[in-house]
């Protein structure tokens, strides 16, 4: 799962719903059934999510979206597997690694094709 986000010490919560593709309205209800997601308000109310915030939500897209865990599912996982945020980290880096195999194949290609 990658995020386009910048290295930065505070997110929009609009930043977020687009970097994970959902609505704003998901990660506000995702702040709620899991308490390890704290981001900073402002006077305003403006959520503002750490880095540490977008970990935890990758995690949690991870467990709902992609392995189609339910609410209760994901928040066992997180409580009970101690190792789910290698895994994920794991899964980013393999992702790395196959996105830049395909860059080195499409220029090979077309390599061969000149």
């Amino acid at each position: 799962m990658k995020t386009n986000l910048p290295d930065k010490l505070y997110y929009s919560i609009g930043e977020v719903a687009k970097a994970f593709d959902v609505n704003a309205s998901l990660i506000r209800y995702w702040e709620q059934e899991f308490p390890i997601i704290k981001p900073k308000k402002n006077k305003k109310g403006n959520r503002y999510f750490t880095p540490e915030d977008i970990k935890n939500l990758k995690i949690i897209y991870h467990l709902v979206k992609e392995k189609g865990y339910t609410l209760d599912g994901a928040r066992v996982a997180l409580t009970t597997n101690s190792k789910i945020s290698e895994t994920i980290s794991l899964i980013d880096r393999l992702e790395f690694v196959k996105a830049e195999l395909l860059k080195l194949k499409d220029s090979l290609v077309e390599k061969d094709s000149e």
